[in-house]
């Protein structure tokens, strides 16, 4: 779950964002660190993103969060790129990432959750097949809106 003032740092982050050439792709504020860490991951709308862009958005971005004094204590900001893509499309996707940890979310409950989490094990015309401590789940394709790789989790 998305810490309350994500969506705050989101709606400041995005107008400084676009005013240099990046859209925000993701927020997360870690608050089990001393100081704080709030990550911002951004990506260019025109070409790769490097550590340039990075540098540009952190020395734009905190004078501004500063000013909103969402922060009234210490923090650290981190601005990244996203790296790699995290959501699964392709077919060549779903054989790529076969076994490997991932998040599942559907648009409407699916056997009482809209959240899946368990390790890939493919897809075919009509389910993706997940696996939860050795029991297949087979979630149906139209109820699905995302699939993406999680870090960290294993059976």
């Amino acid at each position: 779950m998305a810490h309350p003032v994500i969506p705050h740092v989101l709606t400041i982050a995005a107008p400084v964002a676009a005013s240099l050439g990046l859209a925000v792709e993701n927020a997360v504020f870690r608050t089990n660190q001393s100081p704080p860490v709030l990550r911002l991951d951004v990506r260019s709308l025109t070409a790769d993103t490097g550590l340039e862009d990075c540098e540009r958005m952190s020395r734009a971005f905190e004078p501004v969060l500063d000013e909103s004094e969402l922060f009234p204590d210490a923090y650290v900001l981190e601005v990244s790129s996203p790296g790699v893509s995290r959501l699964l499309e392709s077919d060549r996707d779903f054989i790529s990432f076969k076994g490997f940890p991932v998040s599942v979310q559907t648009a409407e409950d699916f056997k009482g959750q809209q959240e899946w989490h368990g390790n890939l094990m493919g897809r075919d015309d009509t389910v993706v097949k997940i696996s939860l401590k050795g029991r297949t789940v087979k979630i149906p394709r139209d109820v699905i809106t995302q699939v993406q790789l999680e870090e960290g989790l294993s059976e």
